[in-house]
């Protein structure tokens, strides 16, 4: 190797690009870390049944508010979709059941009374308008919100004249606190006000800690159209994922090993066998950063896709090198022409390779996100990292390896 071609390697804007993209995904990785998915990680499978068969649109608003209570409550890696009719499943990653079970088994109506039990419902969770975050003092807790002007006129009117009578507060029928907050004067002199807020109080501060945060998320997310129940949930092993985790990298490296035996074999350069390891190593790296920028969770089909994309570039790596090596001439400016030649053409087919896989796994990606039922979304995170892994691969470590060839094999 000379000096010049070294240079010349380096300067390469592709090469340039790759550099840039392999520290920007180590820094990403080490600052943002990766999200793990129910089958690395373990976690709770919880099924919930309606109350009644639903349509589309009724089950739409059911899994679109449990989205939202677990997002809001900091559940991470959380999914949920619909099955059948009546049937929601919801998957969550480091998350035990009992955790969570009350927030997401209760339909998450709320309703306030003054003066007794059986008084006339003086608010209800519709009438809210928006919600502040909660307030915790000692074992005290609070959550401000404001209701809509027909909610306040309602309430005054009901209000008026009740002042230090009890504010009976319900969650889905149950008393929120069993010593209720008496109505303020400010509250019973007949005017309507759109400012109002829910207290109550806990033994310790962790209680009080849990039951404003489950208050907040009921009236920050809205209630469910229908009635819920728990038919059944269960803890998911990591084990499993542990085990084929170990595997895979086991059988990477394996076959990174024997690739790079055979071509040795083949084309008796000892020095094609690090840039092939480079640039499968640097795909993974990538992908790896990818996921942990945007987020997404690494789980047992998006290792497949990974395994899938790395397996394709490796196979386009020895379609470029024997597009390079294949043919020879003894003439300098002739080899270094038809070096060039050589290089374009195997990149045309690595190029038509990867549009014809990539239009292949764009329906099991766009059908999965869209319906996002069990079989189908796993299918779709095995078609999403495909896809990412392959544009990866045209747009930046193909062509460097192809690069690479181009100057260094003479």
């Amino acid at each position: 190797m000379r000096k010049r071609d070294i240079s010349n390697f380096f300067k390469d804007k592709r090469v340039i690009l790759l550099i840039v993209l392999i520290i920007a995904s180590i820094v990403s990785i080490s600052t943002l870390g990766l999200q793990q998915g129910l089958d690395l990680k373990g976690g709770s499978l919880i099924q919930l049944q309606l109350e009644k068969p639903v349509d589309q649109e009724t089950m739409n608003v059911v899994t679109t508010v449990l989205d939202k209570r677990l997002n809001l409550y900091g559940v991470q890696d959380v999914k949920v979709r619909a099955s059948g009719d009546q049937l929601v499943i919801i998957e969550m990653a480091g998350v035990s059941p009992e955790e969570i079970e009350r927030l997401i088994g209760s339909p998450g109506k709320f309703e306030a009374k003054i003066g007794n039990e059986s008084a006339e419902v003086a608010l209800t969770g519709s009438d809210i308008s928006s919600v502040d975050m909660y307030e915790i003092t000692d074992t005290s807790w609070m959550v401000p919100f404001k209701i809509s002007t027909k909610g306040a006129q309602h309430f005054a009117e009901l209000a008026k004249g009740k002042a230090n009578e009890p504010v009976y507060m319900y969650l889905d029928g149950k008393l929120i606190d069993e010593n209720p907050p008496l109505l303020s004067p400010e509250l019973a002199n007949g005017k309507a006000a759109t400012e109002m807020q829910v207290t109550g109080g806990e033994n310790t501060v962790e209680e009080a800690q849990s039951q404003a945060m489950a208050v907040y998320t009921v009236l920050k997310t809205g209630s469910l159209p229908v009635k819920i129940q728990v038919v059944g949930s269960n803890t998911v092993s990591a084990e499993l994922g542990e085990e084929f985790l170990n595997g895979a990298i086991i059988a990477g490296l394996l076959a990174i090993l024997a690739i790079s035996a055979i071509i040795y074999v083949r084309y008796r350069k000892p020095i094609l066998i690090i840039p092939i390891i480079i640039t499968s190593v640097s795909e993974v790296l990538i992908v790896m950063g990818v996921a942990s920028i945007i987020q997404w969770n690494l789980d047992l089909s998006a290792i497949a896709g990974l395994i899938a994309s790395v397996g394709t570039g490796v196979d386009d790596q020895i379609i470029i090198t024997d597009e390079v090596l294949g043919k020879k001439t003894d003439n300098k400016k002739r080899r270094q022409t038809r070096t060039r030649m050589n290089v374009k053409n195997a990149l045309f087919i690595v190029f038509a390779s990867a549009g014809t896989l990539i239009a292949a796994m764009l329906p099991l990606a766009y059908v999965g996100f869209a319906r996002g039922s069990s079989g189908i979304g796993t299918l779709a995170g095995f078609a999403f990292t495909t896809i990412i892994g392959v544009l990866v691969g045209i747009i930046v470590t193909r062509p460097v390896y192809a690069k690479f060839l181009e100057i260094f094999i003479k």
